[in-house]
C-alpha cells in the first residue's frame, strides 16, 4: 500500500454534506484494509482566484494509506461528485501524522478578544483625536 496526500475543495453551498463524504472517503479506504493517518477539516476559506464565479470553498486535507485500486475509486468519486470543485491527490513517501502547518498557525494564534492591549490602543486613540483638538484651539487663537 502507498500513503497519499488529499485535498479537496467543496462548493460552499453543499458545506453541510462535507461529514457525509469524508465518512464515505473513510469507509471506501477502510473497506480495502486502508488507514486514514490525517484528517483535517479546514473550513471554508477565500479562494486564491474564482472558480466557476465561486469565491470561496470548503477545504479538506486527508493523509492516507491505500492500494491503487482504492485510488482509482476515490479520483472517479471526487470526479463524478458536482459538489467537489477541484482535488489534489500527491504520492506521498511515508505517512504524515502530525497538524500541517495551517492548523498549527491556527492555534498558536492569540485570540483578537483576549488580547489586553486592545483597551490601551482605544484609550490612545481617544487621547490623539484630544491632542489634534486642541491643536486647532490654539491656531484659532493665534490667529
Amino acid at each position: 500500500m502507498r500513503h497519499y496526500e488529499i485535498v479537496f475543495m467543496v462548493h460552499p453551498d453543499q458545506s453541510e454534506q462535507v461529514p457525509a463524504m469524508v465518512e464515505r472517503y473513510r469507509a471506501l479506504i477502510e473497506e480495502d484494509g486502508g488507514h486514514i493517518h490525517r484528517l483535517e477539516d479546514w473550513g471554508r476559506r477565500q479562494l486564491a482566484y474564482p472558480i466557476h464565479k465561486i469565491h470561496k470553498a470548503h477545504y479538506v486535507l486527508m493523509n492516507i494509506e491505500c492500494s491503487p485500486g482504492v485510488l482509482d475509486e476515490l479520483q472517479s468519486a471526487f470526479r463524478f461528485n458536482d459538489a467537489v470543485i477541484r482535488n489534489l491527490i500527491i504520492q506521498r513517501d511515508g505517512p504524515e501524522t502530525e497538524p500541517s502547518l495551517l492548523v498549527r498557525s491556527r492555534d498558536e494564534r492569540p485570540d483578537r478578544e483576549d488580547r489586553e492591549d486592545r483597551e490601551d490602543r482605544e484609550d490612545r486613540g481617544r487621547h490623539d483625536r484630544d491632542d489634534v483638538d486642541d491643536d486647532l484651539e490654539i491656531e484659532d487663537e493665534a490667529v
